[in-house]
Formats: structure tokens, C-alpha cells, sequence
């Protein structure tokens, strides 16, 4: 099996795309990106030069990638959400040598028009609120919203919020497995 690429999408040379991989209307993938199997790429997205992106990604309709991000496998991107590259953009000063990383765990969800500024990283099964604006690292677990974003909660690797009892622990709605927090780090049981 092969990947799809809708006819109106761009794939610049040196990229690799994984079998199943599905890149829809008016996408551009640039040079040497890497995208893995069966992720779904919808239209007009850009994937700018050397993204790297893990198995089963979902990237919504009119989602920017830039250079220096990585998004592990499971990863959900919403429609218009955008990362940043630069800290300090201007027009007429070139930071290409500036580009930060930012690196999206396992599983992470990043809601509709969010704004990851770049250099801060999204935790595994973290949940970034619709509009929120990311300006430092989210935990793992963590439910983030607001400009800029500040934590509300806690979810599951199912996506529900979670709530601790007195010896901190919770249990998911959604299938039933346990979470503890402790120190202010969650972990499942």
C-alpha cells in the first residue's frame, strides 16, 4: 500500500510519507519531511521543510507547521491551529539559524485556532484548549486553555477530564483505567 495525495496538493522532493498516509486538497508538503503511516493531512495544511511527524497524526483543515516541530505518533492538530518557529520574527531580519523546537508527545490534542509558541513542548495525552495560546511546556495529561493558556485539569489517554480523589487517584469514564497524581505529575496505574 501506497499513500494518497489529492491532485491539487504539493509534495516537494525528498520527503517520506508513509503507507496509508492520506494528503488532501491544496496541502503543501515541503522538502524532507518525514510523515508516518496513516496520517490523515487535510486541505490546505503546510507542512513546512523538515517537520517530522509520527503514525496516525491527525492534522485538520488549514493547520501551519513550521520548521522544528515534531509531533509523536496519535497526535491531533484542529482546524487553523498554527506553531510558531521564531520567537522574535521580523520581516526584515533573517532567523532561520533561530528556528526552536517544539515537540508534541504521544497522543497530545491541540484544539481549533490554538497557537503553540515555539521552544515549549506539548506533554503525551495533553489536551490544548480551542484558542489557547501556549507560551510554556504543558505537562503530560494536562488540560490547558485560555491566552495565555493556563492549566484546568487533568485528562485522560481517552480524552476525559479526569478528577482525583483524596489519595489521588482517578479513573477514567471513558474505559475505566486508573490515573494517580502525585507531586503534580500524572501517571497511569
Amino acid at each position: 500500500m501506497e499513500y494518497f495525495a489529492h491532485a491539487t496538493a504539493i509534495i516537494d522532493e525528498g520527503c517520506k510519507i508513509g503507507n496509508g498516509t492520506k494528503i488532501w486538497h491544496f496541502s503543501h508538503v515541503m522538502p524532507n519531511c518525514v510523515i508516518g503511516e496513516n496520517c490523515n493531512i487535510g486541505q490546505n495544511v503546510v507542512v513546512s521543510p523538515e517537520v517530522i511527524l509520527g503514525n496516525n497524526v491527525k492534522i485538520q483543515n488549514n493547520v501551519s507547521i513550521y520548521t522544528g516541530v515534531i509531533c509523536e505518533d496519535d497526535v491531533f492538530l484542529g482546524p487553523s491551529m498554527v506553531f510558531t518557529n521564531v520567537i522574535n520574527p521580523r520581516s526584515a531580519v533573517n532567523r532561520k539559524s533561530e528556528y526552536a523546537k517544539t515537540v508534541v508527545k504521544k497522543g497530545a490534542s491541540i484544539g481549533a485556532n490554538a497557537t503553540i509558541v515555539c521552544g515549549h513542548d506539548i506533554g503525551e495525552y495533553a489536551f490544548v484548549g480551542a484558542g489557547a495560546v501556549v507560551t510554556k511546556h504543558v505537562p503530560a495529561y494536562a488540560l490547558v486553555v485560555g491566552n495565555p493558556a493556563r492549566q484546568m485539569g487533568w485528562m485522560s489517554e481517552q480524552g476525559h477530564r479526569l478528577e482525583f480523589d483524596a489519595e489521588g487517584i482517578a479513573v477514567c469514564p471513558g474505559n475505566g483505567e486508573k490515573y494517580q497524581l502525585k507531586e503534580g505529575t500524572v501517571t497511569k496505574l
